[in-house]
């Protein structure tokens, strides 16, 4: 008898040494405010008379929404935790012990992985993130094999797109005599397009041996990436005074005719110099209205560079901030390699990428603007685990 209680004593120091118990990194307190706050939002939303009001019943069913996920990992965070602690307990008892050992770390490491989750969603969420988008590409320096290049990114685009079931709708497009894009303009729709492709933005580099290479020297080429949130009515007013509109024929490239109507539309806005030009339809009523799509985006993402550039130097410093100057990614073809130059991650597997396989980019991107953006909103400190390379 005293040999068993002897066993049992130590089993019990054991696991005082071996499980320790874990940091608390989260504000409970606040993670239980939300919580009550969805709750009250339950009450709102089911009383009478809530429809009366749409535009509120609306903002109050965002809100809920939004706290959905947090309400459903922080009711398994409670779970996990009290399971933990009883099987802990349980390492004291000879005939649970075996169990409780096996249980414990598969519920350390769910409760890590709801940590890192919870966390995230305490960030509030961007108003820009659910927006269309409005890309951008233009060919860069190297002349033709620059357009090339430009033509290979849109492919890349459009492929990555497919696969998330985005539509992409080609705005404007100007192709160079060799095949290539010189500049296409083209509005992508779907779900979380603007948060998925808003580090895109920048110069992208790429190193490869042009077709017209005969010594097989490997040259160096860009293409510019403009990512802009669509602007919506109530984000811009365009007055018509300050609009000069012209109209042209279409053309192709080498001066192909498109058509022989009036049907390109090219719109000034006189106050910033903007010019935006589409003649992708033959209906010039059609141009014009992809036309001021495209200029509301760009007044819209002007404006908000602005506020942005009154932003304190932590939040200007984040991932993304969208300088065009910016070389944020090299395509370098021998190698096989692609590298992102702001977080240091560097992939073998360009023929995948080129392809539109981009998540392994994207992801730690927005991983590494999250972390930013914690430690900057909230004061929380947290690696979330984005690979770097030296290459």
């Amino acid at each position: 008898m005293q040999f068993v209680q002897l066993l049992s004593e130590r089993a019990a120091q054991w696991s005082d040494w071996l499980y320790k118990p874990r940091p608390m990194v989260l504000p409970i307190d606040k993670l239980e405010t939300l919580v009550a706050r969805a709750h009250e939002l339950d009450r709102l939303l089911c009383e009478p008379g809530a429809t009366e009001d749409m535009g509120r019943y609306r903002k109050l069913m965002k809100e809920r929404s939004d706290l959905e996920g947090l309400v459903t990992a922080f009711a398994r965070y409670q779970s996990a935790s009290k399971q933990l602690a009883e099987d802990k307990a349980a390492l004291a008892d000879p005939e649970l012990r075996e169990m409780a050992q096996e249980e414990i770390p598969t519920l350390e490491a769910e409760l890590d992985e709801l940590e890192r989750s919870m966390t995230l969603l305490l960030l509030p969420p961007e108003p820009l993130d659910e927006k269309n988008t409005i890309l951008e590409i233009r060919g860069g320096e190297g002349g033709d094999e620059a357009t090339l290049f430009a033509q290979d990114l849109f492919r890349m685009y459009s492929r990555f797109a497919e696969g998330r079931r985005w539509k992409v709708e080609v705005l404007s497009l100007s192709e160079s005599s060799v095949g290539g894009i010189k500049e296409v303009v083209a509005l992508v729709t779907g779900e979380h397009v603007y948060s998925t492709m808003r580090f895109e933005g920048g110069v992208h580099r790429v190193q490869r041996v042009p077709a017209t290479e005969t010594q097989g020297r490997v040259h160096t080429s860009t293409a510019t990436v403009a990512v802009l949130p669509e602007a919506e009515d109530v984000d811009v007013v365009v007055e018509a005074k300050d609009i000069v509109e012209s109209v042209a024929a279409s053309g192709g490239p080498g001066g192909q005719g498109v058509n022989t109507t009036n049907s390109a539309v090219q719109l000034q806005h006189k106050p910033t110099g903007i010019i935006v030009k589409c003649q992708d339809e033959r209906s010039q009523h059609k141009n014009r209205a992809k036309a001021m799509k495209v200029l509301k985006s760009k007044l819209f993402e002007l404006e908000r560079s602005k506020q942005q550039s009154a932003i304190a130097s932590e939040r200007r410093s984040m991932v993304g901030a969208g300088e065009r100057s910016e070389k944020i990614r090299t395509y370098n073809f021998p190698q096989n390699r692609v590298t992102d130059h702001r977080i240091g991650l560097t992939l073998y597997k360009l023929d995948r990428v080129i392809d539109g396989a981009i998540d392994e980019l994207i992801v730690p991107l927005r991983t590494h603007y999250q972390a930013e953006r914690l430690k900057s909103e909230l004061g929380i400190e947290m690696d979330l685990g984005v690979r770097r390379s030296d290459d």
